[in-house]
């Protein structure tokens, strides 16, 4: 019999099955897909916005937040103890930094507010910086950036082309392409040189987050370049989200987790208000994976665990649980820049974060975590990974018997 199966591979579920097997546990992750963290930034937000006001320090306006959102689950020594537990587990990847929001600059110029960045993303707030790219990359706009950051930062920015294709004849290039390309050292110093070719006497150079999957390029290119490098923040795919992602999947391997990708969870047995078994569709046919614990930590809208049908109806695909925030007709409005109500849809959890209805827990043994969560805006907050963060690793603690009374007895 596993222990606890985990549906689900974001940031969430990677970090509840990584923590239960640090524990001793056995731990089977199910998931459909490769997971939401490679498509993310590279980096964990916590709280960056409150009323659409940029927050300095996070945990100062998680009390300023509505009663209904997940954070109001956790005390602030939980918020924290997930975040140290998350920076120990990937010490060569998040920079240790101060009790604050870091500001990270993005493809557009514009800074973006953040709690764990990695090393090569750090903005010294240098006097002039230069902005270089591959001509070929896509989405990445030198003088645009440049132009952008002098408007938003205290730098006089500049922006240069360079004229390297990632592979032979190639002219449109995404991110992977590039990065793998630096990974290897003949055409990382071809890189360093080209744009040391172009540079004037700029304090900093910025440069698409492109430098590696594998390899140590960012400090490479610090060291032969003799000034701060900066990764720009890109859209998807992520190089820093595939760092962070291909870490943590494989300390959860060398700690026992199986992982068992490519095929969907499509359905559950259950005795009463306990837990059995999910389904899973694999190899043509049902499998039936059984545990005395579960943690959904499936994700949202975006991966399908919540859906909208062609009638307006909302609904959690998988174990069906009801919802809380989707009675309102006014779900999604016309107006671009407002926060849709739809997105605070989602499951309502006791302390524990078991799935409850207005008649009490849902399954005594289920445990739903991350964009499942009701009541946050995610992307306007910038909040979505801190709530899977912290929520995983409440779930864990309640499966080991580790909370009394909302608060965690933590990893001392």
């Amino acid at each position: 019999m596993i222990d606890t199966i985990v549906i689900g591979a974001g940031l969430g579920g990677l970090s509840a099955a990584t923590r239960l097997a640090q524990r001793g546990q056995s731990v089977t992750l199910l998931t459909f897909g490769m997971g939401g963290v490679q498509l993310g930034q590279g980096t964990v937000d916590v709280l960056g916005y409150v009323n659409d006001r940029l927050i300095d320090r996070p945990f100062d306006g998680l009390d300023r937040l509505p009663r209904d959102h997940p954070y109001s689950k956790f005390e602030l020594r939980t918020v924290t103890q997930a975040l140290d537990w998350l920076s120990d587990l990937l010490p060569n990847i998040f920079r240790p930094g101060p009790i604050r929001n870091r500001l990270v600059p993005t493809a557009l110029g514009v800074m973006r507010p953040t709690y764990l960045i990695q090393e090569s993303m750090h903005w010294p707030n240098p006097a002039t910086a230069a902005v270089v790219g591959p001509r070929q990359i896509k989405d990445f706009y030198p003088e645009l950036m440049a132009a952008n950051l002098e408007k938003t930062t205290n730098a006089k920015a500049t922006g240069y082309h360079i004229d390297l294709p990632a592979r032979p004849g190639e002219v449109d290039s995404n991110p992977v392409t590039y990065a793998k390309a630096l990974d290897n050292p003949d055409f990382l110093a071809g890189f360093i040189n080209a744009i040391d070719a172009v540079l004037g006497n700029e304090d900093a150079i910025c440069v698409p987050a492109i430098l590696g999957l594998t390899t140590n390029v960012h400090e490479q290119m610090v060291t032969a370049l003799g000034c701060p490098v900066i990764e720009v923040l890109m859209p998807p795919p992520s190089i820093p989200g595939m760092r962070v992602n291909n870490e943590m999947t494989a300390i959860a391997q060398s700690l026992g987790v199986e992982i068992i990708m490519g095929s969907k969870v499509t359905g559950f047995s259950a005795s009463g208000s306990h837990l059995e078994c999910v389904t899973l569709h694999q190899a043509g046919r049902n499998q039936s994976y059984c545990a005395d614990n579960f943690v959904y930590a499936g994700g949202g809208f975006e991966s399908g665990s919540l859906a909208m049908d062609s009638y307006g109806k909302v609904s959690e695909t998988l174990f069906n649980l009801p919802l809380v925030g989707c009675d309102d007709e006014n779900l999604i409005t016309g107006d671009y820049w407002a926060d849709q109500k739809l997105f605070a849809v989602g499951v309502d959890v006791d302390e524990s974060m078991r799935p409850i209805s207005p008649e009490g827990v849902i399954f005594d043994n289920l445990y739903a975590v991350g964009g499942l969560l009701a009541g946050a805006q995610r992307w306007t907050e910038k909040s979505g990974d801190g709530i899977a963060l912290v929520s995983a690793y409440r779930a864990v603690n309640s499966i080991l018997g580790l909370v009394s009374s909302g608060k965690e007895a933590g990893d001392g």
